[in-house]
């Protein structure tokens, strides 16, 4: 039987008051979580091999990370409306296949252009994973447990991103990178053969409408250009100035994109996402905060590698180490926000991780390149601990505040929200810590830093002023978290229906 035909099996027949459903189905779910992010953290470990096996620069290779981000990105929220349409399951589904068939391609590719398309076939069933994961993992728990859901779900993201580079690393020890891809798809076929046998359609998806609305093309498209447009500005791929016509044009098209995406979904009898939903002060508020939220934490990760081994010239092995003790942090504090908050409340909690956030933020101001090294792991694994506490309860305000209809579009959103935080976030610390370090005459590489007279205080100056931003971002975070009052639970399906601006039904 083919992916995209998909019937409950009769070996596995729905019972509406099983206890263990929402565990076992969070199982199945969870190992495709678990792989797909190690599969992205893995990758990065493995570009240097990949750049000599195809003999390209190390420039080029890094279009096998872009293509992945700018394909996930783009497709993302069409790909959650598309399974809030057909089905949540059959998404799923469909996107491990093609995930699944991607890593086989990717391991066989002959050629690098070859290699790219095989990676972009991986990122589209990636893009369908996560466009459809928050949503079913919250439909298969009960309203008052939502934040154990989503704190689950966080649980099995880290532990997959922190494993990634791990197992990358043991497995280039004695193996080529091809056998990374072919090792992932163990799990993948596992993966799929547990959603195909143990989730259920009726419990992961909300299908309402008894006549299926037109798919929004419109819509689609210009969020996916909008996006790779975007990302493509904000990672600066070709190294250009950020006063340069590219980047400018870059934002101005941004800009236009999206307010001609706007001005489509108002009008449209049926919009890929409801725009009138940012009414709800929960949800818009919870959407900006988690986009600052995620533009300070990722600093973190991605300036304490550079921190580590060009400055402090530790082993990757050993700053492989450090670094998992963010992913640690946030594994435990994601699983006991998730149950407090469903007991005590979910705003407590968002304030109190963006205060922890604000404490590593000033805390790391002060790191210099002779701190104590678990002074530095102590920080990093609080800051860890941060995320948790933030992340989970701010994403089950998000999803608490929409109709279960909505609930595809929504968690790809928030995936889309995290993910444009995180590039963000990161281009904006490269650039203040580039911009500073240049500005003291020190346009070197990173390999030279600790070995460069002058340039480790130049980095350290440039680190400061990077995390004095981040320090903003997250006292940001913490006035939205603050303001983010309880109110109505959701707006209602015939709420969210109302008709466009514009056109009637």
């Amino acid at each position: 039987m083919s992916a995209t035909d998909t019937p409950t099996p009769p070996s596995a027949p729905f019972v509406e008051n099983d206890p263990t459903y929402k565990w076992r189905a969070f199982t199945a779910i969870g190992i495709s979580f678990f792989t797909q992010v190690m599969s992205m953290s893995m990758v990065f470990v493995a570009l240097s091999s990949i750049a000599d096996d195809y003999g390209v620069t190390l420039r080029a290779v890094t279009w096998v990370v872009i293509a992945q981000a700018l394909t996930i990105s783009a497709l993302m929220m069409p790909m959650g409306r598309l399974a809030d349409m057909v089905g949540r399951r059959r998404v799923h589904l469909i996107g491990l296949a093609f995930f699944g068939s991607g890593a086989v391609f990717t391991a066989l590719a002959p050629t690098f252009g070859l290699l790219i398309v095989a990676r972009v076939v991986m990122a589209i069933g990636n893009s369908m994973g996560q466009s459809v994961g928050t949503a079913m993992v919250v439909s298969v728990f009960p309203e008052r447990e939502r934040g154990m859901a989503i704190g689950s779900q966080t649980t099995a993201v880290a532990v997959g991103g922190a494993t990634g580079p791990i197992f990358a690393g043991l497995v280039l020890q004695f193996l080529p990178w091809q056998a990374l891809f072919w090792m992932i798809t163990i799990p993948i076929v596992i993966a799929f053969v547990a959603g195909y046998f143990i989730l259920d359609e009726r419990r992961v998806s909300q299908l309402h409408e008894t006549e299926r609305p037109p798919f929004d093309w419109g819509g689609a498209i210009l969020s996916s250009i909008a996006v790779i447009v975007l990302v493509i500005t904000i990672n600066n791929p070709f190294g250009v100035s950020w006063l340069s016509p590219f980047i400018l044009g870059g934002g101005a098209a941004v800009i236009a994109l999206l307010a001609l995406f706007a001005r489509w979904e108002l009008r449209t009898a049926a919009p890929m996402l409801e725009l009138r939903m940012f009414r709800n002060a929960v949800f818009s508020m919870g959407i900006v905060a988690r986009l600052v939220g995620f533009m300070g934490t990722t600093a973190f990760r991605f300036l304490a590698p550079i921190y580590l081994i060009s400055l402090r010239e530790l082993g990757e092995g050993t700053a492989g180490l450090l670094l998992f003790l963010i992913s640690a942090g946030m594994a435990i504090a994601a699983q006991a926000s998730g149950r407090l908050s469903d007991r005590f409340g979910s705003r407590r909690f968002s304030v109190a991780g963006f205060l922890v956030l604000i404490a590593t933020a000033v805390a790391m101001v002060f790191v210099t390149a002779d701190t104590a090294l678990w002074i530095v792991a102590v920080i990093l694994f609080v800051n860890g601990l941060a995320m948790g506490l933030w992340n989970v309860p701010n994403n089950s305000q998000i999803m608490g505040a929409v109709p279960p209809s909505a609930l595809g579009v929504v968690g790809a959103f928030t995936n889309l929200t995290r993910n444009v935080g995180n590039v963000t976030g990161q281009a904006i610390a490269s650039a203040v810590v580039v911009a500073v370090m240049v500005s003291g005459g020190f346009d070197i590489p990173l390999s030279d830093i600790a070995t460069t007279d002058g340039a480790s205080a130049a980095f350290i100056d440039g680190w400061r002023a990077a995390f004095l931003l981040v320090t903003g971002f997250s006292v940001l975070g913490l006035i939205l978290a603050f303001m983010t009052k309880p109110g109505p639970q959701h707006i209602s399906d015939e709420t969210a229906a109302t008709p466009p601006l514009g056109r009637s039904h």
